[in-house]
């Protein structure tokens, strides 16, 4: 358990994986707060990073207070993948730790552009695009995969391999199929398939809700770390549960207050980033999941979703102690 990534050291290897939508700056950096060890950008456009696209820069921020972090790009031609990358680590205003390559996304505007996921269907491109994209970079190049394209196509550990030869330093399997998308559950024995073969360090990802999913997800897989997804939306002290999960600690749930004084620093971040137009409609997905379970909170939620200001966000998140005294 635990891997190295360039100068750093993961001691649990516990990781935020990417997700668009969701991983920005202001999520990152609650996540590492709570123990995340290692974090990815949403994905960015490479051919939108070569012509310059401003939005897409804004999606590769990173700062030093988040911790270890890695720019995910996705894309499906090694020349402008290589070339996006090198403008990446020209222009960013903390350096990474990596440059991620999604190999993994099953969107249909993705997949269909022959990007994400549809690169499984082609390992010698995977070999071509991670090796341009090692030689363009200084600092190490990763790989996320999915099991396979369906269940009749599962490569996950022939891809994996075409990328540890052409460099990659780790390499991170969602246990999915592009055909499940996020639907179903993930398949822990290709995962384990992968790390048997590969001599990187192996990232499993799928399922994972709970410390009790994540000790299991590393006993069954031999997997050097796990990267959280959906179980972290609305909920970083996923984290803080998974390191004493591991270490066999005690884990306290936080109470609602702490819940709340979180969901308001993640807002505060991402309105200092984006504005409120755009920073509060964003964050609403992931404000409703911090009141989960507690009284009143159909009620919040939808008073949040007509929310435009902070303050507005505010009031109705702290009202929600009067209906959980």
């Amino acid at each position: 358990m635990g891997f190295s990534l360039g100068k750093y050291e993961m001691k649990h290897g516990l990781c935020l994986a990417p997700m668009a939508g969701y991983t920005d700056r202001a999520m990152r950096l609650v996540c590492h707060e709570a123990g995340a060890e290692y974090s990815v950008t949403e994905m960015v456009s490479a051919k939108a990073v070569v012509y310059n696209d401003k939005k897409t820069f804004s999606l590769a921020k990173i700062l030093s207070d988040e911790g270890p972090v890695a720019i995910q790009i996705f894309g499906s031609e090694p020349s402008i993948m290589a070339e996006a990358a090198g403008i990446l680590l020209e222009n960013c205003d903390a350096r990474p730790i990596a440059i991620d390559i999604n190999m993994g996304c099953p969107v249909h505007k993705i997949y269909s552009n022959g990007e994400g996921s549809a690169l499984m269907k082609n390992p010698s491109l995977i070999e071509k695009i991670t090796r341009a994209v090692r030689g363009a970079i200084d600092i190490p190049c990763t790989v996320k995969l999915r099991s396979g394209i369906n269940k009749k196509s599962i490569n996950a550990i022939e891809c994996a391999l075409a990328a540890e030869e052409a460099g990659a330093s780790l390499v991170c399997i969602h246990g999915r199929t592009r055909e499940q998308m996020y639907g179903g559950s993930a398949d822990r024995e290709i995962i384990k398939n992968v790390k048997s073969a590969l001599h990187i360090p192996v990232i499993a990802n799928g399922d994972i809700l709970s410390g009790e999913d994540a000790l299991a997800m590393l006993r069954d897989t031999s997997a050097d770390g796990i990267a959280v997804g959906r179980g972290a939306v609305g909920n970083p002290f996923i984290f803080s549960e998974i390191k004493a999960a591991l270490e066999g600690g005690a884990y306290a749930c936080p109470s609602l207050e702490e819940r709340i004084d979180t969901a308001l620093r993640q807002l505060r971040t991402a309105i200092a980033d984006k504005g409120e137009r755009i920073a509060i409609p964003e964050a609403r997905k992931q404000i409703a999941l911090y009141l989960k379970s507690f009284r009143g909170a159909a009620r919040i939620r939808a008073e949040i979703n007509r929310a435009t200001t902070y303050a507005e966000v505010a009031a109705s998140l702290k009202s929600a102690l009067d209906y959980n005294e």
